[in-house]
């Protein structure tokens, strides 16, 4: 578990997240030690990789860079204040999601969170470079500052971080 480091202009922690003392988990922690999370509520920060939301619901896909696997946040209209906000956000958001981890044993993925509470870090526009499908090196390279949230080079960076260590 990292604390947050979210910092105002004057380098001071925001007053949010001074009064909640937040602590992040991390999605790599959530897969290791699922069951020990399991039916618990935890704060993951992390970039939006989809979204889909109908009337009452919505899926967000969260990625936060520490493992391939992303955490799938559903959250509800009777439970979540911001509904439409988070309903509109495109890929690449930056978000912090308070939830309880549930078990899905006959879905996809091994778990999902329930949402309690979903704050938008920061947003982007729709024409947010990286989106859903692949993109070729040639594409990655026009776009540096943002090829480190691919699955390829996170997948090339880990593998450097072991053999240098």
């Amino acid at each position: 578990m990292t604390k947050d480091k979210c910092q105002n202009i004057d380098n001071k922690m925001c007053e949010r997240h001074k009064e909640a003392n937040m602590e992040l988990t991390s999605v790599k922690e959530l897969y290791r030690n699922r069951d020990s999370y399991t039916d618990k509520k935890v704060t993951v920060g992390g970039w939006v990789r989809g979204n889909r939301d109908s009337k009452t619901f919505g899926f967000l896909v969260v990625n936060d860079g520490t493992f391939f696997e992303t955490l799938q946040v559903v959250y509800d209209a009777n439970i979540i204040k911001n509904f439409e906000e988070i309903a509109k956000l495109n890929i690449g958001a930056a978000v912090i999601v308070t939830g309880t981890i549930v078990a899905t044993p006959n879905a996809k993925q091994p778990f999902e969170m329930q949402a309690e509470e979903v704050f938008v870090e920061g947003t982007s526009t729709a024409d947010y470079p990286l989106q859903k499908k692949r993109h070729t090196f040639e594409y990655l390279r026009t776009i540096s500052h943002l090829r480190a949230r691919t699955n390829t080079f996170q997948a090339v960076f880990r593998v450097r971080s072991l053999c240098a260590y």
